[in-house]
């Protein structure tokens, strides 16, 4: 029997909708939901993260959905969103490739399971600003905030962890969690130490 109605509600795949004045809820399986709530989801302007005036920290993530060693990282990508997405810190996926469409990005956040928003930057306006090669990259940025202005400071540009060694050389697991430790520092207040490390991935300029 098939229903109609609005649907006014998608929260943790449950969909609540409005019949005749009585709610009905239908639960949706986890995949679904999480299809409908990225269509839902569009890419964000080059400019928006640097709008937030909350925020304690920004991580920017230079991706791709063509680059192999990009991919793999998206279990970890996701496990340092999930520790620090509640601590203040903003994370935002960067898509670099002009040839990205708005249908390719939405696949690939679905396909990888990714929680954050993303942004389409063709015109490499962050890649420019985050000082980013390689995808995959990261870069922390801290907001800056006097009387007169708010910006925001790069404090961190590289890799995410030192998991890949060189194209083909990978360990087993990763020993340094580089991105990790530079969002521990800034949120304690320090500069991170190294503020610059070597990404191993896919180069930026390719896509020029």
């Amino acid at each position: 029997m098939r229903t109609r109605g609005t649907p006014t509600a998608l929260i943790g795949g449950v969909v609540s909708t409005v019949r005749n004045g009585a709610t009905i809820v239908i639960v949706l399986s986890a995949s679904i939901a999480l299809s409908l709530w990225l269509a839902a989801s569009p890419s964000v302007s080059p400019s928006s993260p640097f709008t937030d005036n909350t925020s304690r920290a920004l991580v920017l993530i230079f991706t791709r959905t063509d680059c192999p060693i990009s991919n793999r990282y998206a279990p970890e990508i996701k496990r340092i969103y999930d520790a620090y997405s509640t601590r203040g810190v903003k994370f935002y996926l960067v898509y670099p490739d002009r040839e990205e469409t708005a249908a390719s990005i939405a696949k690939h956040r679905e396909d990888y399971g990714y929680p954050m928003p993303a942004i389409e930057d063709p015109s490499h306006q962050l890649v420019a600003r985050a000082s980013a090669t390689i995808t995959p990259e990261a870069a922390v940025f801290v907001p800056i905030r006097t009387a007169a202005k708010s910006d925001w400071r790069l404090m961190y540009h590289g890799r995410i962890d030192d998991r890949y060694i060189d194209f083909g050389k990978s360990r087993q697991q990763a020993s340094v969690h580089d991105l990790q430790n530079a969002i521990d520092a800034v949120l304690a207040g320090r500069a991170p130490s190294p503020a610059v490390t070597k990404s191993i991935g896919c180069y930026i300029a390719d896509l020029r």
